[in-house]
């Protein structure tokens, strides 16, 4: 599919790479423990730098999701479904992605998990429905 990519910066680099080994990465800080998403230099909760990508699941739920039927780019194929992933680790954990199923099976709850789709040095983090 023909996709708008992110640029590769210092501090979200590690987002848009991990998926070169299948696993999904979310900054934690390592003093209070608390995952963010986007990331930040800071820790969003106790203010600490001590923030750093660490593996999770890939796992969540859609809590909320659109239906976009206007191609962004010339040749996209259009309707797609643009979703918020609320991941398992935390609640209010989200990312915002696409959803790799057809319109009529997006829903509020749907179990998610992660899939990667790679673009030369790139991984975007996609999800699908979870078949367990």
């Amino acid at each position: 599919m023909i996709r708008k990519l992110p640029r590769l910066e210092p501090d979200s680099a590690f987002f848009w790479t991990s998926g070169a080994d299948g696993i999904l990465r979310i900054q934690r800080c390592a003093d209070c423990r608390r995952w963010q998403h986007p990331p930040l230099p800071r820790c969003a909760g106790c203010g600490s730098e001590a923030v750093s990508p660490q593996p999770v699941s890939g796992n969540g739920r859609i809590a909320s999701y659109t239906v976009n039927r206007e191609a962004w780019l010339p040749d996209m194929a259009v309707p797609f479904v643009f979703a918020v992933v609320e991941l398992e680790e935390q609640p209010q954990l989200y990312v915002f992605t696409n959803l790799l199923a057809q319109v009529e099976e997006a829903r509020v709850g749907l179990p998610v998990s992660v899939t990667f789709e790679q673009h030369d040095d790139l991984w975007l983090p996609l999800f699908q429905p979870d078949p367990s």
